[in-house]
């Protein structure tokens, strides 16, 4: 049996960089990669007219020409009309394929350096033309690829330079030395923008998981808050239920055994599930939450918030209209909510303001209106969390109902919700205050 050997960190490392060179600028190298416009929603970009902006995406496309343009310009300088084939034109045509072959833009470039060289006549092995075809090529297909193919292509160019230089004996007046650092130099710089873009592009995009990830937790904590507040109204209920159903059988003389039996059975599953409400309030509680010790609010102590919000500073006025009449724990709950949060935001974000708190009982439900007025005074809005909207919404969507939440037009603020509920007959007199 042939055992398999550990490779080395060393081999890996090497294997991986072979690969990678292989990856980078051998594998598809003349693919057909078009160079995409560029995008027209920066700083600068969104300053242009209508018109201009529209063509601005082509910014990049027009560089890449116009060094196009001066490299067949150099070669024709260099030797005239006889060469500006191979010393102007082409290497234009290595630059202009940069937009769409990148990598085979610069397998063509070190391809032609040396015919560019011995038909230009100089001695070394980049002429003019080539020297700045080849540094445009490279600076274009770095900021088209990867740092690391940017790398790989300099290590290429400087080794293909030393090559031709031994070959040729171009000892005395090298010029490879001159493009290995002016070529080194513009990569670095290509290289630490794509670095920079990536990084943040990364940051943009755990900004945006971020903030995901706290609406998320935000609507979750908001339904524990509201899950916790609704178990005292169900058990409640459930605790009257069960009760009732062991007092009902007193209140019946020589009631038969099966309705002694039944209001038996709806007490024990009466009792079984406050149970299981205990064991799902244990679930849902917070670390150090605390049970409390009063009943939880509803319509007819909203009185008394109305007050100790104007001793803070928010003078609020109150108007109920329709017929009043008892609702549901859990409406009568959420409404007393839902106003709390309103007036608290209020408190927060518009200091020095007023506010109107509406309340509508219709023949469907409850409608509610809540609205203050723009921040007056010295004091700075705080900045909020985002929780109070999100915990509004919760309650009335929990009810089938409907709410908006937006600014008026004298920059306050207004909150509208309605929570259908059904008509029940017992109505009591109409109070306004």
């Amino acid at each position: 049996m042939t055992e398999t050997k550990t490779r080395s960190p060393e081999h890996r490392a090497a294997a991986g960089a072979i690969g990678g060179l292989r990856q980078d600028l051998i594998d598809d190298a003349f693919a057909y990669r078009p160079l995409p416009p560029m995008r027209t929603d920066g700083p600068l970009t969104r300053r242009l007219p209508g018109r201009l902006r529209e063509h601005a995406g082509w910014t990049p496309h027009a560089v890449v020409l116009g060094a196009a343009l001066i490299t067949f310009m150099a070669g024709f300088a260099d030797t005239g009309n006889a060469g500006v084939l191979l010393s102007g034109l082409l290497p234009a045509v290595c630059v202009a394929m940069t937009l769409i072959r990148p990598v085979g833009a610069f397998w063509m470039s070190m391809t032609l350096t040396p015919v560019f060289a011995v038909f230009g006549g100089v001695d070394g092995p980049w002429a003019p033309s080539a020297f700045f075809a080849n540094l445009v090529v490279l600076i274009v297909v770095a900021a088209r690829t990867r740092p690391r193919t940017a790398a790989w292509m300099w290590g290429l160019t400087l080794l293909f330079g030393t090559i031709l230089e031994n070959v040729a004996g171009w000892h005395t007046s090298s010029n490879t030395t001159a493009m290995a650092v002016t070529s080194a130099f513009a990569l670095l710089i290509v290289s630490l923008v794509q670095i920079r873009r990536e990084a943040e592009r990364e940051v943009t995009v755990q900004r945006t998981v971020t903030a995901v990830e706290r609406d998320r937790r935000t609507l979750l904590e908001e339904r524990t808050t509201i899950a916790r507040e609704l178990h005292d109204v169900v058990a409640h209920h459930m605790s009257v239920v069960a009760i009732q159903a062991e007092a009902a059988p007193y209140r019946v003389e020589n009631p038969p055994p099966e309705l002694e039996q039944a209001f038996v059975t709806i007490r024990e599953n009466a009792v079984a599930a406050l149970t299981e409400l205990r064991r799902v309030l244990g679930v849902v509680r917070a670390e150090g939450y605390e049970a409390p010790d009063a009943p939880q609010p509803t319509l007819a102590e909203l009185d008394g918030l109305l007050t100790n919000v104007g001793e803070a500073g928010l003078p609020t006025e109150k108007t109920v209209t329709g017929a009043v009449r008892e609702l549901p724990q859990g409406v009568e709950l959420s409404a007393y909510r839902i106003i709390q949060e309103a007036l608290s935001n209020t408190l927060r974000h518009a200091p020095g303001a007023t506010a109107k708190v509406e309340i509508g009982y219709v023949l469907g439900g409850l409608g509610l209106r809540v609205v203050n007025g723009p921040p007056t005074g010295p004091v700075k809005p705080s900045p909020g969390a985002g929780h109070g909207i999100t915990g509004m919404r919760e309650r009335v969507t929990m009810l089938n109902g409907e709410m908006t939440a937006e600014t008026t037009t004298d920059g306050g603020y207004e909150v509208t919700a309605f929570i259908p509920v059904q008509q029940v007959t017992s109505d009591v007199p109409v109070e306004q205050s």
